[in-house]
């Protein structure tokens, strides 16, 4: 066997080792790659199938969801998650407000020449982990190298594939004056915990993302009232507010909150106090917002706060009648104000 040859069958160097134009070329590097790391990482019987896609069974009855995402945050590594674990959590959680059961994850890479393998290794065995915590298989992929300068480390879109029990409706038009409005648990963890890792800031207690998996969490509240849940959504860019905002378009609504009523942990206020942020515009990757009828909401919160995705969730407000489709909020000082779409990027690169 000739040297040439012997460099390409030793095994990657995940200490020292680097991304280089090989690994993207499609030939015996990049085979290399995909069989030591990503198949490695991510076995299961689909992907050992080993063709262009994965060919899946169907699931009998109900009816497909299908949900993408690109994910970008800056820095890669924060606390509480990386962006390995943010790319299966934001795709999982994205079906699941839906109303699915995640079946299955496609996953492509873009890689910049010169990224560490050590880097690289720790970002997959995140991702495979949490995609066995949801019990979720990635099941295809792709994987892109492009120069160095023209990447800034790694970009990562996923593809999540779920199924929705016959019976479930849930959508952002459906909400109806009269509805409830609740929420998971406390905003604003993700984004603060993202800015304070970027801006290398200290405060006197950890903040940490939130990220995590929702759809064990939606299958308690479905089940404990069918027919009752009507919009689900996780809360991620802009935060609360413009998710409202969002639903309110989609239904022809308002919405009333109440202020006091939203859970914020201190050290979250505090650093958007210090930062000049509105808690309510900062992203979330580990909390929902759900909207359902009055009737049902006792019984939807109570499952909330029985699973350990929902412990603190509570009732911030109800859906009204509003042709203008403004979000209002009965502010702590006894005033009432319009909590308006988010203008610009209060916080760019962060999901």
């Amino acid at each position: 066997m000739s040297e040439v040859k012997k460099a390409y069958v030793r095994p990657l160097d995940f200490r020292h080792g680097r991304i280089d134009m090989n690994h993207g070329a499609g030939g015996r590097a990049a085979a290399q790659l995909i069989s030591e790391l990503f198949a490695a990482a991510f076995d299961n019987e689909f992907l050992r199938q080993g063709d262009d896609g994965a060919s899946l069974p169907l699931p009998a009855g109900g009816r497909l969801v299908m949900a993408t995402d690109a994910h970008v945050v800056s820095p890669i590594f924060f606390p509480g998650g990386d962006l390995g674990c943010l790319a299966v959590h934001g795709t999982v959680n994205d079906v699941a407000m839906m109303g699915a059961t995640p079946l299955y994850l496609a996953a492509s890479f873009i890689l910049e020449e010169g990224y560490p393998l050590a880097d690289l290794r720790r970002i997959v065995e995140s991702m495979a982990a949490a995609a066995r915590e949801a019990g979720v298989a990635i099941v295809t992929g792709d994987t892109k190298v492009v120069e160095q300068g023209k990447g800034d480390g790694v970009f990562i879109g996923t593809t999540g594939v779920g199924v929705v029990p016959q019976g479930v409706q849930v959508g952002g038009a459906r909400a109806r004056p009269g509805d409830a409005v609740l929420l998971s648990g406390s905003i604003g963890e993700h984004g603060v915990a993202v800015l304070s890792k970027r801006e290398s800031l200290e405060f006197e207690t950890a903040i940490e993302s939130d990220t995590a998996a929702l759809h064990t969490l939606v299958a308690a509240m479905l089940a404990a009232a069918p027919g009752g849940v009507r919009v689900l959504r996780d809360p991620t860019r802009g935060g609360l507010a413009t998710t409202l905002n969002e639903i309110a378009r989609q239904s022809g609504t308002g919405m009333l909150l109440d202020e006091a009523a939203i859970p914020v942990l201190p050290q979250v206020e505090a650093a958007c106090e210090l930062l000049g942020l509105d808690p309510l515009y900062v992203a979330n990757e580990g909390k929902l917002v759900a909207v359902c009828a009055e009737a049902d909401a006792d019984a939807v919160l109570a499952a909330m706060r029985a699973h350990p995705r929902g412990a603190r969730a509570c009732r911030i407000g109800s859906v009204i009648e509003d042709a203008h489709g403004f979000v209002q909020m009965d502010t702590r000082f006894g005033g009432r104000r319009v909590v308006d779409w988010l203008s610009g990027e209060q916080l760019p690169r962060i999901c």
